[in-house]
């Protein structure tokens, strides 16, 4: 119970106090005409469709009697979907000072992820349901009831779902967990920049889908490159069996099928992988194994971690150059002094000076990335020189920071 206290309704609750804390600074109330649809962002479009999805599952679920895959839906959105990837993402957007046409689009779409959410809650949580949709509704009027439970359960829009798009961005996200588990599995924080993922092409579909979205998988690993690798490439491949179905297929031939599975090399592995079936000698006799009764699966190789899951494959590059470094470094800077600035008590649009100690890598950060941490933290000046600012750690040492705010 308190885990889903704390995963699914501390994250529903987060979700929604972002949403109020910018729409109550901006005056929004849902009274200027609705965008359509069709002309928002795309992911505007894609959070959309994949809501109008989610009210077709629980609907069918509910219909058939199974209330905890319908819950499991509704958690899943909220957690995977509207918080930790559409808000995640679109953050920035809420930001900006004037209601532009995308900021609306904005409130607009996340307005309706909130308001249906609290509807199809409602048997589920229905204290919290009502207090959730009595928030949004006693500002915008938008329902003329008292009560969630008043309300009318929501019906899908069909035509404001696009598979191809839930698609294209499911490969978005899958693709950046599976590099988000690499990096943790080396320690290697987001924040460091690493510089190349390499993906092998299994069709030109999944691969259409991720050039589509390739540069916001960049954006959120933060990796400088993504590219596609043909054939064998430089990933180690092997293959495993199934021995639950080969062994009924292959019988008393079974241990040698699998000493020839064991013994095919890259550029065979790369055949069974493109033609769906190889022929192999075993025991004198000629057989035919299928990709589909064999996983195939790529090793880490030296320089580079390796994930598979199902028919896709991901390795990153994870040797750190010193350019990397230094970046990586310049934006643990910008971390430490974002803090500063906060604990400080700095409006956002407030300058400063920032005075850093002369330590080796801290001289390193501010030579190569000076514009960048000035436009971050908003210094007007860098000086690197001792100081008796607070004593920051970083990853292996300490240094001291200063920073004196600008008169204007």
């Amino acid at each position: 119970m308190d885990e889903v206290r704390r995963k699914f309704f501390g994250t529903l609750y987060n979700t929604c106090s972002f949403f109020c804390r910018y729409a109550n600074v901006d005056g929004f109330d849902y009274s200027v005409a609705e965008i359509p649809v069709e002309k928002r962002p795309e992911i505007d479009r894609w959070i959309m469709s994949v809501l109008n999805s989610l009210v077709n599952g629980v609907t069918a679920e509910m219909d058939g009697y199974d209330p905890t895959r319908a819950g499991r839906l509704i958690e899943s959105f909220v957690c995977d979907d509207l918080s930790n990837w559409y808000v995640r993402l679109n953050r920035k957007r809420f930001w900006g000072k004037d209601m532009s046409e995308d900021k609306l689009s904005a409130y607009q779409t996340l307005y309706t992820c909130l308001e249906t959410v609290a509807k199809l809650l409602a048997p589920f949580a229905p204290f919290y349901a009502d207090q959730l949709f009595c928030d949004l509704n006693c500002v915008t009027r938008r329902e003329d009831v008292e009560s969630v439970h008043l309300a009318r359960i929501p019906n899908a829009d069909d035509s404001l779902i696009d598979a191809e798009l839930e698609m294209r961005m499911g490969m978005a996200q899958k693709i950046t967990s599976m590099v988000h588990a690499l990096r943790k599995k080396v320690n290697i924080a987001v924040r460091q920049p690493l510089q190349a993922i390499m993906i092998p092409a299994t069709g030109e579909t999944q691969r259409d889908r991720i050039e589509s979205v390739k540069d916001l998988i960049l954006g959120e690993v933060n990796v400088k490159e993504l590219s596609f690798m043909e054939g064998a490439g430089v990933l180690v491949k092997k293959v495993k069996c199934n021995f639950r179905t080969m062994g009924k297929k292959y019988g008393k031939l079974m241990k040698a099928v699998a000493a020839a599975v064991a013994a095919l090399d890259q550029t065979q592995i790369q055949q069974l992988e493109d033609c769906g079936h190889i022929a192999l000698d075993a025991d004198g006799q000629t057989v035919t194994v299928e990709a589909a009764d064999v996983e195939i699966i790529s090793e880490d190789i030296p320089g580079w971690l390796v994930s598979n899951e199902g028919n896709l494959t991901v390795a990153l590059e994870v040797e750190l150059t010193e350019a990397l470094l230094d970046e990586g470094m310049a934006r643990e800077l910008v971390s430490r002094v974002q803090n500063m600035r906060k604990d400080n008590g700095l409006e956002i649009t407030d300058r400063i000076v920032l005075t850093v100690s002369p330590k080796d890598k801290i001289v390193r950060a501010v030579k190569g990335f000076a514009d960048y941490i000035k436009s971050q933290v908003l210094a007007t000046d860098i000086i690197v020189a001792d100081n008796d600012g607070a004593d920051i750690e970083f990853d292996g040492f300490k240094a001291h920071i200063y920073i004196e705010k600008v008169s204007k």
